[in-house]
């Protein structure tokens, strides 16, 4: 099996939000995070429920269950086996807050804006 590889969003001003937020977590819940996204390294495109699903278009979640706080990673697919982690956010509901995707697609939207620049 081939490992994929996962990096994370960089904004115009140079900051990492889903990295900054892992940071602010318990070392208990940044773990669990972290596993789930090793899982993601690992299976690349296989992995499912439990551990991620499909929401739309491009925009994938990432699912992170740790007690009493379960965490998202939002995160899309790039050419070349690689993943964008884009939003990370605790949930607090069933369903996925719309302003919780609506931040992920306007970090994949700047991505994809500022990495064609680059090239």
């Amino acid at each position: 099996m081939s490992v994929w590889v996962v990096i994370s969003y960089i904004d115009p001003r140079g900051r990492a939000p889903v990295e900054e937020y892992l940071d602010r977590l318990s070392v208990k819940d940044r773990a669990r995070v972290i596993r789930s996204i090793e899982l993601l390294e690992t299976y690349g495109a296989e992995l499912r429920m439990p551990h991620a699903r499909h929401l739309r278009r491009k925009l994938w979640e990432l699912r992170a269950d740790a007690r009493p706080t379960s965490y998202r990673v939002l995160f899309a697919a790039l050419p070349g086996r690689q993943f964008v982690l884009l939003h990370i956010f605790a949930k607090k509901s069933d369903k996925t807050p719309a302003q919780e995707i609506e931040t992920a697609e306007r970090r994949m939207a700047d991505y994809l804006i500022r990495s064609r620049d680059d090239s």
